[in-house]
């Protein structure tokens, strides 16, 4: 995985990083969007794009914030989205954990 979509995306959806993705790996599940870590070709182009600071490289991830790795992982794991996110947009519906997340939590 290279870069990681974060809390501070949930219920934004703002999408500016999707128009910037040159390989369509950024999926929109239900209240966020979610980086496929096997599309993802590392160039970082979502980062600057991204309004609310959502969006680390893996390796610069505060350790608060770790948990969106796992999250991603799992969410691609479970809906199973490939191949370019175009033909998959939105996908509707969460991890778990975002799904549950109450408004103003992130």
């Amino acid at each position: 995985m290279s870069y990681v979509v974060t809390d501070a995306c949930v219920d934004e959806l703002d999408k500016s990083c999707v128009e910037e993705c040159p390989v369509d790996c950024i999926y929109e599940g239900a209240r966020m969007v979610y980086i496929n870590p096997d599309e993802c070709v590392d160039c970082g182009k979502c980062v600057p794009a991204c309004p609310n600071d959502a969006i680390y490289w893996e390796h610069k991830l505060p350790e608060d914030k770790s948990v969106f790795v796992d999250i991603a992982t799992v969410f691609f794991d479970e809906t199973e989205a490939s191949g370019g996110a175009e033909d998959f947009r939105p996908i509707g519906r969460d991890h778990p954990t975002i799904a549950e997340m109450s408004t103003g939590e992130n």
